[in-house]
């Protein structure tokens, strides 16, 4: 990753008595300024998980340490396949272990799975707490830190057990991409290119036009794709905050890419690379309803292969794969009395739910998945 720094940008989440600022920028967690609004508490505890720890939990700590009296610090096992009660409950064992009062604040240091639980346990301990956001990977800082979304797995279906909570304010780093795995940076950008047919086509055109530079870890194209997601989804975010209807279509390719997580065994892949796949099934989907054309679908996953990401998704199972996968998805949350709802490309830039017959449904996961 380039060394060069880059402007500080703040784009805000505007939900009235609870907006928050998202701060982009190089070297943000060394900075007094960004800690120049945290709220005001005895404690602060850090969440993180046992490979940021080592990375970034001291120098956070750092400067904590100048805000509040005791910065206490629980490192969690990393992992989409710790996203769960076990794990979440090391969390509540912190808190109580410390005394931990009602404002003491809780700040999310890693992933989208650190901030997902670290967003749950601030929503629920002594009926909410505040939080902050503080991801380290590309995935989180696009996407999962943003908008209050907090859950955790269960076995039948990923993030259905959580609650809305926002956080105090977001801190996105750029400097901690720099130790991100390359594997971990392709699944982030499966998040970023998710903005582009849904909602900017002149974002997609960029998106390809700099894919190699944000590989290769240029600190400035990497900095203008956090933005941009980010002002994307503070907009959708601010007119419909508990996915009631228009922000359900930031889960564009989600509903095939869960499957694919749930069926596989949370982990086995990343939910980047599931929401790669899965955003080709759900082209190939818009596709067969007429609503685009092939051009486009093509166009999609080119982007998507170059950037790192599975086209295909995997069989699972030998006997009746697409069977398996409907089953997976009566379980997502859009789904309504038992009827899938997908997320679908309504024209280039635009997105709208649709339902489709199952045998259309299986057409497309036949076309899209590895062949046995």
């Amino acid at each position: 990753m380039t060394t060069a720094t880059v402007r500080t940008e703040q784009v805000s989440i505007d939900l009235g008595e609870r907006s928050y600022p998202i701060l982009i920028g190089s070297g943000l967690l060394d900075q007094a300024a960004t800690w120049a609004q945290l709220p005001k508490a005895a404690a602060a505890l850090i969440v993180t998980n046992d490979t940021v720890a080592p990375l970034y939990a001291a120098q956070l700590a750092k400067a904590l340490g100048a805000h509040y009296a005791a910065v206490h610090t629980v490192v969690l096992p990393d992992g989409e396949v710790h996203k769960d009660w076990s794990t979440l409950n090391l969390i509540f064992d912190a808190l109580l272990q410390k005394g931990c009062d009602r404002k003491t604040v809780l700040f999310a240091l890693g992933g989208g799975v650190v901030g997902d639980m670290t967003g749950f346990a601030a929503a629920s301990y002594m009926r909410g707490v505040p939080f902050v956001q503080v991801p380290t990977t590309l995935l989180a800082q696009v996407d999962s830190s943003v908008g209050g979304k907090t859950a955790i797995n269960h076995p039948l279906g990923k993030n259905m057990i959580g609650a809305f909570y926002q956080p105090h304010q977001v801190v996105c780093d750029l400097g901690s991409l720099k130790t991100l795995p390359r594997r971990e940076l392709s699944a982030g950008l499966a998040e970023v290119i998710k903005y582009g047919p849904i909602a900017d086509m002149a974002f997609l055109d960029w998106i390809e036009a700099n894919l190699d530079a944000m590989l290769a870890g240029d600190v400035a194209a990497l900095a203008y794709a956090v933005k941009r997601s980010c002002e994307i989804k503070a907009w959708v975010v601010a007119q419909d905050e508990r996915e009631g209807g228009l922000r359900a279509i930031l889960n564009f390719g989600h509903t095939f890419g869960h499957a694919v997580e749930s069926g596989m065994g949370y982990g086995a892949w990343l939910h980047g690379e599931g929401v790669g796949c899965g955003m080709v099934m759900a082209a190939t989907l818009s596709q067969r309803l007429g609503l685009i054309d092939g051009k486009l679908v093509a166009r999609l996953m080119r982007l998507i292969h170059h950037a790192g990401l599975p086209v295909q998704g995997p069989l699972l199972s030998d006997i009746d794969n697409a069977g398996r996968y409907l089953e997976l998805m009566r379980v997502d949350k859009k789904a309504e009395a038992g009827e899938i709802r997908f997320v679908v490309i309504d024209g280039p830039g635009k997105a709208a739910m649709r339902s489709a017959p199952d045998a259309l449904v299986r057409e497309v996961i036949d076309a899209c998945c590895v062949s046995v």
